[in-house]
C-alpha cells in the first residue's frame, strides 16, 4: 500500500479551505484519505516491529486543539503517526508526517524530561566521543545529514556546565532528533515505505547508545 495522490490532494485542499463548513462537506474525502494514511502507517509499524520493539503506535487526530494556540484553524493539514519504543529499557520514538511539500520522518528524543536531559548532558560533558561517532556514521550521514535537530536550544551552556566546553553546541540542545525530509514525489513512489524503514534502521546505533546512557550512571552501572 502506498500513499495515494488523492490523499495529498485532499491535504492541499484542506490547507486552502481550513474551516468546518468545507470539512463537513468533504467528509467522505477525508475518511478515504485518512484510511489510506492509516494503512500506510500500519505497514510501517509492521516493518518497525521486525527490527525494534515498539510499545505503541498512535495516529494523530486531525482536529487541532486551538485553546492555547495563536493559529485558530480547526484542522491539521497533515497526517502523522508516532511509534514509541519499549518503556524504560528502550528509550525514544519514531515519527512520520505526511504533508504536501513538507513530509518528513524523525526519530529520537523530542522533549526529554529534565532528568533524562541532564543525564545526556552529563555524558556529553564527560566524553562525547561515542555520540559524535554516531553523527559520523555513514548511514546516519546518508539519511540524516550527520546532525541532530533540536526544536529549541539554550543561548549558552546549561546551568552547572562549563560555558567554554568544546561540545557546547551539543550541551545547548533541549532535544536530540534525527530528521529526514521527503518530496511529494518520494512520498508517492512505490519504494516510500522501504525508504522509511531504511531510515529508521539507520537510527539504531543512535537509539542503542542513548538507551544505554539513560539506563546507566556515569560509571556505566545500571540504574533500572
Amino acid at each position: 500500500m502506498n500513499i495515494d495522490i488523492s490523499t495529498l490532494q485532499f491535504l492541499k485542499d484542506l490547507d486552502q479551505n481550513n474551516n468546518r463548513e468545507w470539512f463537513t462537506d468533504q467528509k467522505n474525502r477525508f475518511l478515504k484519505a485518512q484510511q489510506n494514511a492509516k494503512t500506510v502507517f500500519a505497514e510501517i509499524h509492521g516493518t518497525l516491529q521486525k527490527h525494534d520493539e515498539i510499545e505503541s503506535s498512535k495516529m494523530m487526530r486531525i482536529y487541532r486543539d486551538v485553546r492555547f494556540s495563536n493559529d485558530k484553524t480547526p484542522y491539521k493539514a497533515h497526517f502523522a503517526n508516532s511509534f514509541s519504543r519499549l518503556g524504560k529499557e528502550l528509550r525514544g520514538g519514531y515519527f512520520i508526517r505526511i504533508k504536501p511539500g513538507e513530509s518528513l520522518l524523525a526519530g529520537g528524543f523530542w522533549e526529554p524530561n529534565k532528568e533524562d536531559l541532564f543525564r545526556i548532558r552529563q555524558e556529553i560533558a564527560q566524553d562525547a566521543t561515542e555520540i559524535k561517532a554516531i553523527l559520523k556514521d555513514k548511514n546516519y550521514q546518508h539519511y540524516f545529514g550527520g546532525k541532530f535537530e533540536s526544536f529549541e536550544e539554550l543561548k549558552t551552556a546549561p546551568r552547572g556546565f562549563d560555558k567554554e566546553h568544546p561540545e557546547l553546541d551539543l550541551l545547548r540542545k533541549k532535544g536530540f532528533i534525527a530528521q529526514r525530509n521527503f518530496t511529494d514525489a518520494e512520498v508517492l513512489s512505490d519504494n516510500f515505505i522501504t525508504e522509511v524503514d531504511n531510515s529508521f534502521r539507520a537510527l539504531r546505533p543512535f537509539f542503542d547508545l542513548f538507551s544505554d546512557i539513560l539506563t546507566t550512571n556515569l560509571n556505566g552501572e545500571s540504574i533500572l
